[in-house]
Parts: structure tokens; sequence; C-alpha cells
């Protein structure tokens, strides 16, 4: 590696002192497990929400199995997502009996492409999930307008989207279920964990019952388990600290559009005719900036790893890529899916690239980032 400047990540959460001594707190109060701080951060994200209700749990993974099984979505039903997502997107709809459809994606935005969900729709498909890449939404009148077309449930797959925005509305304020991940590269953090957003109190209810082992209580003593449930609340712990990101959240998702910008003006209009690279839509209204994605020149196999491999050990820089596509993995192979049909999400998911973007980042950084992809893209 370069040792002469310092290793600049992907991704780096950021946790101030007011919250460390927050989960202080909590560890000195004998109280770790789900309890009074959960209750406050369900309350905060309510709020948040626009006072829809709010459930926390341990992932942003159960929370969509969890929404489908709310929604009585099982075996015999078809569920149409995105194959460019982390595979937990695809994997909940096969963990409760369902069969994943695949639509391909939109080569500007990288989300689902609308023309082909609708076509996609068969007299099994029960509910779309929508993925909102990078913190950008789909044109969600149009994702809605199918919806009620088909009589569809919509499970937002919001993970990357806390505190993106539709014509004024935060996404998770309107709509059906929405599921926010708080994983530790996302806006704000949990360590692990996220929330669904519910329609109303006995889909909230019903989300208390899945999340742990089907239990309802009554009384001092009085318990039932009437549906299966899981293991899948979150601790109190880990609601102490996303308590504490929350206060930070505007200024969070604010400093990351002005590193959106500046990547923009540092990379100059014509970056992406002088090497074949393609930005991401500048969709500074809408996106909170999760992610900063581009898509590198096709120059054949190897292209995305040698491109990586480069950019840490010639300039200390690390890199990601979000996602490789859904279809292609084995257990979906042996499921009937192959090379080809899905060409838009195959070329983007061997190509993307994700450069460094989180709050602790100066425009030195994205500077320094853009020096290297430049340089690299030329050798």
């Amino acid at each position: 590696m370069t040792a002469e400047v310092p290793f600049l990540p992907f991704s780096r959460p950021t946790i101030d002192e007011d919250t460390i001594a927050a989960v202080g707190a909590v560890l000195r109060s004998g109280w770790v497990t789900t309890g009074p701080q959960n209750q406050a951060f369900e309350a905060l994200l309510s709020d948040y929400f626009g006072g829809r209700p709010v459930r926390t749990f341990n992932s942003g993974t159960c929370t969509m199995e969890i929404a489908l099984r709310i929604a009585g979505i099982g075996p015999g039903d078809e569920v149409i997502t995105t194959p460019i997502s982390w595979v937990a997107t695809s994997n909940v709809i096969i963990e409760v009996g369902a069969t994943p459809v695949f639509a391909d994606i939109d080569p500007v935005t990288r989300n689902i492409d609308l023309d082909k969900v609708e076509a996609a729709i068969t007299p099994a498909t029960r509910a779309i999930i929508p993925v909102y890449l990078s913190g950008l939404p789909v044109d969600m009148d149009r994702l809605y307008a199918i919806a009620d077309k088909y009589k569809l449930r919509v499970i937002e797959d919001a993970a990357q989207a806390i505190g993106s925005m539709w014509k004024g509305k935060r996404i998770g304020a309107f709509g059906d279920f929405a599921s926010f991940s708080f994983q530790a590269n996302k806006n704000i953090t949990t360590g692990e964990g996220g929330c669904l957003v519910l329609n109303n109190a006995e889909e909230a209810r019903l989300a208390e019952k899945y999340r742990l082992q089907g239990v309802t209580r009554s009384g001092l003593d009085g318990i039932d388990v009437d549906v299966l449930g899981g293991k899948y609340n979150m601790s109190d712990i880990m609601a102490a600290i996303g308590l504490g990101q929350m206060k930070n959240l505007e200024n969070v998702n604010a400093h990351r559009r002005q590193l959106a910008e500046h990547y923009f003006q540092c990379f100059g209009p014509e970056f992406e005719a002088q090497t074949g690279a393609q930005l991401p839509l500048q969709a500074f209204e809408t996106s909170n900036w999760h992610l900063f994605q581009i898509i590198l020149p096709d120059r054949g196999p190897g292209t995305r790893a040698e491109f990586m491999a480069r950019m840490q050990k010639e300039h200390n820089i690390g890199t990601g890529y979000h996602y490789a596509p859904i279809h292609l993995f084995t257990m979906y192979r042996e499921r009937g899916f192959k090379e080809g049909m899905f060409p838009v999400a195959e070329r983007i998911g061997r190509l993307t690239v994700t450069l460094p973007m989180f709050y602790a980042m100066t425009k030195a950084d994205v500077e320094r980032a853009v020096e290297a992809v430049k340089a690299v893209l030329a050798q």
C-alpha cells in the first residue's frame, strides 16, 4: 500500500461521545435488551415518518420478511424485485415460500425499471419490492399507480434511503411498508439493526409478534402464542446508538449532498466522454447520497478487480461494489436464472464501483478520490 497518505475507506461510521456515553448508561442500567431505549427510538422514528407506526428490529433483512408475512404472502405467490441489490432482498421472498421474479434495471437510475415490472406481473403476483439504490427512490407515483392497478402490496427496500425525498415527502412517510437498515455503513447506524414502517396499529401488533416468537403477553403472567415468530428484537444498546445518530441525521445527509456535488465538480463535464465511465444521476432533490457509484468503461474480464486493486495499492483508497447480480448466484441459477436474462443489471453489476462517501470525509478527500480514479482510468 501507499504509505505516504492515510487510508481512505469507502465508508466509516461516525459515533459521537454523547452517544458513547449513552451506551455506557444503558450498560450500567442493567436493562440492555429491548426496553425503554427502544420505545424512545420507535417514538422518534414514528415522528420522523409522519406519525406512522414504526417497529425496530435486529436487522434490515427481517423487516422485509416480516412485512411479507404480515401481507399474507407465501407459497404459490410471486414477488417482483430487482436483480441489483444485496441478496437479502430476494432471499426473504424465498424464506416465506414465495417465488422471486426479477425485472431488469434502468441504465440511468440503476433502480428497477417500472415498465419491466408491469410487464412481469402475472395472476400470481402479490407484491413488489423496489430497492432505492444509493438512496435514490424510484418514481413513487408510478410505483404506486402500478400497485393500485393490480392490487399489489409494496414492501419498499429503503435500506439505504433514510432522509431521501419524493416531491417534498420523506421516503417512509407515505406508501405501504417501508424497510430501513441501520447497518454500519448506512447514513445512520445502530451497529446492525433496522426498522419497519407500517400502516396501522393492527400491523404493528402483528410485527411485534413476529419479532419475538409470536408471543402476546397480558397481565402479570398471561402469555399466548398464535403465530410462528422469530427472535428479531433490537437491544437497548443498539437503540441508544440510534437515538444519538438521529440527532445528527439532517447534518449527515446535508454533508453527503455537498460531497456528491463536489464529486461532480471535480469529475467535470468531460469525464464521461473522455473515459467512457458513467457517473450517477444528479438527483439532489431526492437522494440522501448513501453511496456515490460510477460505472467503469468495459475493458474486458477483470476490469473492476484491477481498478479496485490499483485504487488501493497505488492510492491507498478503498472502494466497494453494490451489487453483484443476484440472479447469477448459484442458488438462483439452480432456480432457472441464467446469463442474458437481465442484460442491463448484468453489465452494471459487473462494472459498478462505490467510491468513498461518509460523514467524516472532507472535500479534500473527494478531490483525492477523483484524482485517483482519473489516474487509474488513464493508465
